[in-house]
Formats: C-alpha cells, sequence, structure tokens
C-alpha cells in the first residue's frame, strides 16, 4: 500500500510562515510528479503547486511569489514552504503523487490554520 506521509501544518499568525512536508517511496519519487492540494470548508480541492520529477514547477495564481514547492532527493520528500500566509490560504492541505495512466495517490491531509 502506497504511503504519502504528511507533516507540518498547524497555526500560524497572517504574514508567518509554515512548511509542509511529504514522505513517500523511493520508486513513487523517482517517477511521479508530486504536488500540494487544498481544500477550505464549503469548497472545491484546489491545486496550490506541483513539482515534476524533472524538477519543473507549477503554482496557482493566489500563492505565486508566497509559496515554494521543492524536492529533497535524498529523503524521498517534496516540501510546501509557505510564506505571507493569509487567512485564505486555511484550508486541509494534501500531498498529491501522480503518473499519468498509472496512479494517483493521496495523504491524508494536514490543516493548516492562518489567523490572529
Amino acid at each position: 500500500q502506497v504511503q504519502l506521509v504528511e507533516s507540518g501544518g498547524g497555526l500560524a499568525q497572517p504574514g508567518g510562515s509554515l512548511r509542509l512536508s511529504c514522505r513517500v517511496s523511493r520508486d513513487i519519487f523517482r517517477l511521479a510528479t508530486m504536488g500540494w492540494y487544498r481544500q477550505a470548508p464549503g469548497k472545491q480541492r484546489e491545486l496550490v503547486a506541483t513539482i515534476s520529477n524533472a524538477g519543473i514547477t507549477d503554482y496557482a495564481d493566489s500563492v505565486q511569489g508566497r509559496f515554494t514547492i521543492y524536492r529533497d532527493s535524498p529523503e524521498n520528500t517534496i516540501y510546501l514552504r509557505m510564506s505571507n500566509l493569509k487567512p485564505e490560504d486555511t484550508a486541509q492541505y494534501y500531498c498529491n503523487a501522480a503518473r499519468y495512466n498509472y496512479y494517483n495517490y493521496w495523504g491524508q491531509g494536514t490543516q493548516v490554520t492562518v489567523s490572529s
């Protein structure tokens, strides 16, 4: 069974920072496009950022310039560094590992709350 192990959520003040991490097996990490999605109460799940196995990144407009996604190959882990957090960033964040026509795996989710 594939596991995506997430950590790093929590409470931050507006303007603050948090870092999320997602660790996966070596086989998945080597081939998958990995990313972060989020879902706020009453809203649909939306893309936050993705990074391909070649290191190509993509960001939602709402987080561009504030969030950075990156890979740590020795640790089979991706990170999402979130800066200048806003209340509207509050959501459950989910790690995703996908390979077209092969698999699409999700983590269990980690809560991020931005509030003063």
